[in-house]
């Protein structure tokens, strides 16, 4: 593994990446100048210009390897941003975590207030399936509904809402390695699967390539939700861009308080090496999935 938590290439790529979903988002999600448009000001606000657009650029990775077409890629690599920046707003709100700093700025509710934040969600999450079902995202109408039944699978109750539910309850629960491993897989895993997948879906693949393709997400979702373990207990709100130490402070089992820092961060990088292997059949069309699993456990925020 390189040093460089970010190597120029990724790091040039996911840039690129992230000027074309804000592009994008910013045309979906137009100003509205009407009674509504405290909302549309709120959920452009959740959504653009912030984060690091991971799910959107393993969209555009996957769907590279099937030469999808990029204006294709590019419209559900944003739609599961919206249900990513939905999930981010919601799980921010003081029924939830209780949360007021994201990405380095004031959470939703804060800049707003906690009804529109709300609304805000709701309307991203049902923004990213009207996107999906639109001809301009694929030819195929069988295509299209693929996206979004799987995209539903991802998000609702036995994906990422099902493990926000278990998480919630997670400091009243003796959680062990694999009740954890469980609950990361729903609440992060199955929208990095999801982006995984895409690409597989919009090209028509099957088989083992997409097979590949899921066991890479697994593997990097679940590194992924270690090395956020570890910096919660390790990272620098400011430089994070939320608040840390938030897990230990609720009693929450997390990969770090099971397994400790060196064994966890021992996992984490076994599992990223396991995701690289994934992407053999690819060969080095691959090399940015590659990248990105080598830094989402070397990352810093």
């Amino acid at each position: 593994m390189s040093n460089s938590p970010l190597s120029t290439r990724l790091a040039d790529a996911l840039t690129k990446t992230s000027q074309q979903v804000n592009a994008e988002l910013d045309r979906l999600l137009p100003v509205s100048d009407g009674p509504d448009s405290r909302v549309h000001e709120a959920m452009r606000y959740a959504s653009l210009d912030g984060g690091k657009r991971l799910r959107p650029f393993l969209v555009m990775q996957s769907a590279s390897l099937f030469n999808v077409a990029e204006s294709a890629a590019l419209r559900v690599a944003c739609a599961i941003e919206m249900v990513h920046c939905y999930s981010l707003v919601h799980d921010d709100l003081p029924c939830m975590d209780d949360d007021d700093l994201r990405r380095g700025r004031p959470t939703c509710h804060k800049k707003f207030d906690e009804a529109t934040a709300l609304l805000a969600g709701d309307a991203l999450l049902t923004k990213a399936f009207e996107v999906l079902v639109n001809p301009a995202t694929h030819s195929d109408p069988v295509v299209r509904c693929e996206l979004a039944a799987d995209l539903a699978h991802a998000s609702g109750g036995q994906g990422m809402v099902g493990g926000q539910m278990i998480d919630l309850q997670a400091h009243e629960m003796n959680l062990d390695v694999a009740g954890i491993t469980r609950l990361q897989q729903m609440k992060t895993g199955r929208l990095f699967s999801f982006s995984c997948e895409a690409g597989a879906v919009m090209g028509k693949a099957h088989g083992e390539l997409r097979l590949a393709l899921r066991n890479y997400a697994h593997d990097l979702g679940l590194a992924f939700q270690i090395a956020d373990d570890i910096l919660d207990v390790e990272g620098d709100a400011a430089e994070v861009g939320k608040a840390v130490q938030k897990d230990a402070d609720a009693g929450k089992a997390t990969f770090v308080s099971l397994l400790g820092i060196e064994r966890a961060r021992s996992q984490a990088d076994m599992l990223a090496d396991q995701a690289c292997r994934h992407l053999d059949p690819f060969g080095d069309k691959a090399d940015l999935m590659r990248d990105v699993a080598r830094y989402v456990v070397q990352r810093r925020s």
